[in-house]
């Protein structure tokens, strides 16, 4: 499990994109699973950035999960050929089971985040990306869709990686943190990367890190860190450290 961290604008979500076979790379190379990205792969789940529902929407929840199994499709396909069971089977994962026939509209956010866990996880892949999951959630629908995806991991072998603006949530279950800043990153355990030192020399300026207990507090972290001439680019980064993605 990873921690993508990182300001806005870094390339965290562009990284995901490019996992996804969405988007090009300008320099490097990726590959997933030793083969070049490519769009609608079964083996890779997505949870996206959490977004506003609208009231009149009536997708039900386990409509919702389906689509990880043929939403790449064009049509609506056979009703025989839905493999509901394991549309169930992803519901009861992530808890969501007495809720599968509601209207996404009319669930908490922590709720529908579960239903996009839900929808990531039905395909059973091997390589997890949620991009920004804990977005507009409380402390306790953070936490537990944290565990959710930390427990699939580890019943499962998935691989995750997991972009965030909350650090201290997935601290406790990350392998490594991979840290994006103006051009150039950092990768390693949390206490290699999440140190004074280190952020101070990826960010060139002096950067501040405090810990309380479990808790992290990166300060003094510019928003537009200036890009050094000979910084590292975002795509030798996966090339150079392979283990980001697996």
């Amino acid at each position: 499990m990873v921690a993508v961290l990182g300001g806005n604008g870094t390339g965290k979500t562009s990284l995901l994109r490019t996992v996804l076979g969405l988007q090009d790379l300008s320099a490097g190379t990726l590959e997933v699973a030793g083969r070049a990205p490519r769009r609608g792969d079964a083996t890779i789940g997505y949870v996206p950035q959490q977004r506003r529902i609208d009231s009149h929407t009536p997708l039900r929840v386990r409509d919702l999960v389906r689509q990880g199994l043929d939403g790449h499709r064009w049509g609506i396909g056979r009703p025989g050929r839905v493999r509901w069971d394991q549309v169930d089977a992803a519901l009861a994962q992530v808890g969501a089971s007495s809720y599968a026939d509601m209207p996404l509209s009319l669930l908490s956010g922590g709720e529908q985040q579960r239903a996009r866990i839900a929808q990531a996880l039905v395909g059973d892949p091997a390589l997890l990306l949620c991009d920004e999951p804990l977005l507009s959630l409380d402390q306790a629908s953070q936490r537990t869709v944290v565990e959710l995806v930390d427990r699939r991991r580890r019943e499962h072998g998935s691989a995750v990686l997991f972009v965030t603006h909350e650090i201290n949530p997935v601290l406790p279950y990350v392998d490594r943190v991979l840290y994006l800043a103006g051009g150039r990153f950092r990768v390693g355990t949390v206490d290699e990367v999440l140190s004074s030192d280190t952020l101070s020399e990826l960010y060139g300026t002096r950067v501040e890190v405090f810990r309380h207990g479990d808790q992290v507090l990166v300060a003094g972290a510019p928003e537009h860190p200036v890009q050094p001439a000979h910084a590292h680019h975002l795509a030798p980064c996966v090339h150079e450290d392979e283990d980001v993605v697996r």
